[in-house]
């Protein structure tokens, strides 16, 4: 259980680095437009960190899980993973649209970080 939780932290974390990535390569472009990417990576980090969850008192023995740390961090995602959805086949991304992603990102690793 050990090896699977993280290798799925291992994804989560490549995943929310791809999902920074592909949104900050937008900054200078105009007109921004969404990377198909975000979504998929959106989603991906969205099933890696069910399956942390699902593992975690497995894993940390010690401790007990913060099942509301985990519930806000995953209402964000499911936030961004509907505006990605939303946006991803429109040929333009609105600024606003972009800028709540990006926030929306940063703030589910701070979260992530500093919510112990």
């Amino acid at each position: 259980m050990n090896i699977v939780y993280h290798i799925a932290f291992g994804i989560h974390l490549l995943c929310v680095l791809a999902i920074l990535v592909l949104l900050l390569l937008q900054v200078k472009k105009s007109p921004k437009k969404l990377n198909p990417g975000v979504v998929h990576a959106t989603l991906t980090a969205l099933v890696a960190g069910v399956v942390m969850v699902g593992l975690y008192e497995k894993v940390n023995v010690d401790e007990v899980a913060n099942h509301s740390k985990f519930g806000v961090k995953g209402l964000v995602i499911l936030v961004i993973l509907a505006l990605g959805y939303k946006n991803v086949k429109k040929p333009e991304l609105k600024n606003s649209v972009w800028a709540a992603m990006l926030g929306l990102t940063v703030l589910n690793v701070l979260l992530a970080y500093l919510w112990k």
